[in-house]
């Protein structure tokens, strides 16, 4: 294992991040303290509880989820599309470096700048709602398998990419879509059996579900369903990252 070609890597990203932090970390942030003015203050006056949590307290998890989601998508396929516009991709193939030891850098930094934020949200909720959590390990434990599989999926979007816009494309479109009605701001038991049997083919209802259980111990679905769900996104992940180095798709474009 090349560790001097992945800390290389890694540094250099998470020193693209400390150069942005306005962007990167204050952004989010602040987009989701407006989330709690405008849910929890005005949507939660109307509504006391769900599932007997305070709903300023229950879409805590969700809204955690929505900016760890969108910003490990958003930092992996921003940080390998980069090498590609501008022409340096070629001296990273040409690299002393396997292909998962370039995914380790690019995916382990975007990891790290999600799980960053999502941190930094989790400590900015305690300032708007009373919250207690009931599996801290659980908790760290999702949300570090959640930077990590969808920083993967952004590496991949990153390498499909053809411009800017479309590196836009599948987190707008299609990601925050999944989150939205993946039970980020209500409980899918609310729904009716029709609509709940469709929110099932949503995986994100999976992460959000397990996630919030590590909160208050309730979920959606059982826990067992949401690990197995994030194991096999991640794997499917790997296979495709792996398939697109040994072919060498879209890398050289």
């Amino acid at each position: 294992m090349n560790l001097t070609a992945i800390m290389a890597i890694y540094r250099f990203e998470m020193a693209r991040f400390r150069r942005t932090l306005a962007q990167s970390l204050f952004s989010p942030v602040l987009s989701t303290s407006l989330y709690f003015v405008v849910f929890g203050a005005a949507i939660g006056s109307r509504i006391d509880e769900i599932e007997g949590v305070s709903y300023g307290a229950f879409i805590v998890p969700g809204l955690i989820m929505l900016s760890v989601i969108t910003q490990a998508i958003s930092n992996a396929s921003f940080g390998i599309y980069m090498p590609k516009f501008v022409g340096t991709i070629y001296e990273l193939l040409s690299a002393p470096a396997s292909f998962l030891e370039i995914l380790a850098g690019y995916v382990g930094a975007a990891a790290t700048k999600a799980l960053i934020i999502g941190v930094v949200i989790l400590a900015t909720s305690f300032f708007f709602v009373d919250l207690t959590i009931a599996h801290p390990l659980a908790m760290l434990a999702f949300l570090v398998l959640t930077s990590v599989s969808f920083a993967l999926l952004g590496f991949i979007i990153g390498i499909w990419a053809g411009n800017f816009e479309q590196l836009q494309l599948v987190p707008l479109l299609v990601v925050t879509p999944l989150v939205f009605l993946g039970g980020a701001f209500y409980s899918i038991s609310m729904l009716p059996p029709f609509w709940q049997a469709v929110s099932f083919f949503n995986p994100v209802v999976y992460l959000i579900s397990g996630f919030r259980w590590s909160f208050f111990g309730t979920a959606d679905v059982p826990i067992a369903w949401s690990l197995l769900a994030i194991g096999i996104f991640t794997g499917l992940c790997l296979l495709a990252v792996a398939w697109i180095f040994k072919t060498g798709w879209r890398l050289r474009q």
